[in-house]
């Protein structure tokens, strides 16, 4: 289905032919026509389906209709700065043409970048594209008012109640008005979230884009090893394959990203991470450096990586297995884009393997085993390596990026 066919206005058209927009995906071609007659809304779909333009668009369309409001009239709630960033520039793209403003409330950042944003919210930008937690401070500084609030947008639910944001979120539409229109997406829909849907909807309509199996265009592979071995198979496999020159790590904890991050510039490969535990300022010039290249790793954790578009990532490489194959296939999701190719590698340890029997499962095939000569050859020489060590070895457990060379053999005494 052809854009066209929405009624767009002329100009939201013209930005989206400026964008390269032809043709709508499923979740767009299913939720547009519920958001243009202004019912409430749940989508569940997974990253990468195109929902953000699923909701922006009719918003914009319906924006440009009633451009006498000078009132903030859209909000849109994001559970990272990164994500309520990438959300806000494409808003600025499908509005190039049209007289529709938006500004970006995150927060981890310095008194100037508060200083606009607090402008953008007095000025009454048409759209408001917040984190739960500085859009809190805003509600309780008198500095933001959501009484003339029409639409509420949910992005990523799961992942926002997942770091916790519930009570901060239920403050929040508890300052909305209660006529409004409510669209909900989250990539998985567990009770927690759900329960959460069915008290601030309307009868709403429903749109489930079923996980779909990852792009042919992504060759999958497994390699199975002890836990300590990973930091240092992970470094020996970048070194192996230079013609990876955008890769993501995602780990599943946040302390890994350091750890990971310094090995790796250790060992010689430019390596960048994001983590909770980072200063916003850091996350930002990371994600600057890999978008621009001039790191060729970048070291995410789930949620922080979650929702962000990079564009030609040639490896994804799951240090961790996923704990549900959705997750899985979110992750590999980020490479093989617009029919290319691209590489998904999962490193897998003894107590994962259940969860990787749950992927395969899911995928109704098993993943093969990673199988080069060079791995082969570490992977052998870390059991033996493993072996050799004591339970109270001051560097068992510890991330090995260097490989250690066999001692020679000393020659018997005659």
């Amino acid at each position: 289905m052809e854009f066209e066919a929405f009624g767009f206005d002329e100009r939201v058209l013209e930005g989206l032919s400026s964008m390269g927009y032809k043709e709508a995906t499923p979740i767009q071609e299913q939720a547009i026509p519920i958001i243009l007659q202004g019912r409430d809304l749940i989508g569940c779909a997974q990253t990468g389906t195109g929902k953000t333009a699923a909701f922006v668009l009719p918003i914009v369309d319906r924006l440009v209709r009633q451009s006498d409001s000078n009132a903030t009239t859209v909000l849109i709630l994001a559970p990272t700065r990164e994500l309520v960033v990438q959300i806000d520039q494409q808003i600025e793209g499908f509005a190039y043409f049209v007289p529709v403003t938006s500004k970006a409330i995150y927060g981890g950042n310095d008194g100037q970048q508060w200083g606009l944003q607090r402008g953008a919210v007095d000025a009454g930008a048409d759209i408001l594209v917040a984190t739960p937690g500085r859009l809190i401070q805003f509600l309780q500084l008198d500095i933001a008012k959501l009484d003339t609030i029409q639409t509420l947008v949910l992005d990523e639910a799961d992942r926002m109640l997942d770091m916790g944001f519930l009570p901060a979120i239920q403050q929040i539409i508890e300052q909305l008005p209660k006529v409004r229109q409510t669209l909900f997406f989250s990539a998985t829909m567990p009770e927690q979230v759900r329960k959460l849907a069915n008290s601030i909807l309307q009868n709403p309509l429903s749109v489930d884009i079923a996980v779909s199996k990852p792009a042919e265009g992504i060759a999958q592979w497994q390699f199975q090893l002890q836990r300590p071995a990973k930091p240092g198979f992970l470094a020996a496999y970048l070194q192996h394959h230079p013609e990876h020159q955008s890769s993501i790590v995602f780990v599943k904890r946040k302390n890994d990203v350091r750890t990971i991050v310094h090995g790796l510039n250790r060992a010689g490969i430019k390596a960048c991470g994001i983590s909770a535990d980072l200063e916003q300022e850091t996350r930002e010039q990371s994600l600057q450096d890999f978008k621009a290249r001039t790191v060729s790793v970048l070291v995410a954790t789930d949620i922080l990586a979650r929702g962000i578009d990079i564009e030609e990532v040639n490896l994804v490489l799951n240090f961790d297995v996923p704990a549900s194959p959705e997750s899985y296939v979110h992750r590999i999701g980020r490479t093989a884009r617009a029919n290319s190719t691209g590489v998904a590698l999962m490193l897998v340890s003894a107590d994962e393997l259940y969860l990787l029997r749950r992927i395969e499962k899911f995928l109704g095939s098993h993943l093969p085993l990673l199988q080069e000569e060079w791995s082969a050859d570490y992977a052998t020489e870390l059991k033996e390596e493993k072996s050799s060590r004591t339970p109270n070895s001051k560097r068992a457990g510890r991330p090995n990026f260097k490989r250690r060379k066999p001692k020679e053999a000393k020659p018997k005494r005659g």
